[in-house]
């Protein structure tokens, strides 16, 4: 069974919901049998490589909520990632562009290190205290912390192009499921679940997708087939 999961680095939701989904996912009876496959969504896909803000003033200037509120939401936020066992700095965080994460993300499946990189990613920007955003070096750091090659990584960030195709086809995707946030998370394209819902929400959407599965109905007939033993071989 493949599970999908769209979200964004700069969210504060699918760094929560990734762990509610692995808490999940971990007693999960058939979790051996469960693929796990990430991908790009970008909350903020207009926004340029070197625009960076505080998160205080791009909530207050978004949502048109006070700071004082934006400060609240930020202590919710860090109460709930606790709960979960994650770090979260509820102050002095930033918030940019996350288009050159999420295609160092896609290099990063190529080498089997994705889980790696994105887990990476996620305590850098909210628990760590240099900024993820507009700094090249900051990410070919966390890239070789995650087990990537430098030079490989860097090559990635220095061509705009690279892997830029795979970001905007699963934003697309994204698109024609009709996700309109994040997390998103897609199970044997069969059943979506939207948001950081509690662990219970995932067991319950795993038990279910796993059960619905429907194996394959075999068509029987005469036609000649080759197998582990070889190929038959007419009129012999």
């Amino acid at each position: 069974m493949r599970v999908e999961i769209w979200s964004d680095i700069a969210c504060p939701w699918c760094y929560v919901g990734k762990a509610r989904f692995e808490k999940a996912l971990g007693e999960f009876p058939h979790r051996d049998g469960v693929e796990v496959v990430h991908r790009s969504f970008e909350l903020d896909p207009g926004r340029g490589k070197d625009d960076v803000e505080p998160v205080l003033g791009m909530l207050t200037a978004k949502y048109g909520m006070s700071e004082a509120q934006a400060q609240a939401g930020e202590a919710d936020l860090g109460a709930q990632a606790a709960a979960e066992g994650l770090p979260y700095r509820t102050r002095g965080r930033d918030h940019g562009s996350t288009f050159d994460m999420h295609r160092l993300l896609h290099f990063a499946k190529a080498a089997g290190k994705q889980e790696a990189l994105l887990d990476a990613f996620y305590r850098a920007n909210f628990a760590e205290e240099r900024s993820v955003f507009a700094d090249d070096e900051r990410l070919v750091e966390l890239a070789v912390a995650a087990g990537l090659d430098a030079e490989g990584a860097r090559a990635v960030l220095a061509d705009p192009a690279a892997h830029a195709d795979d970001v905007r086809a699963d934003e697309r995707e994204a698109a024609r499921l009709g996700a309109r946030g994040v997390p998103f998370f897609v199970l044997d394209r069969a059943y979506g679940v939207s948001g950081a819902q509690p662990v219970e929400v995932f067991a319950q959407a795993l038990d279910r997708a796993w059960r619905a599965r429907t194996p394959l109905a075999m068509v029987q007939g005469d036609g000649d087939a080759c197998g582990p033993d070889g190929c038959a071989v007419p009129g012999a």
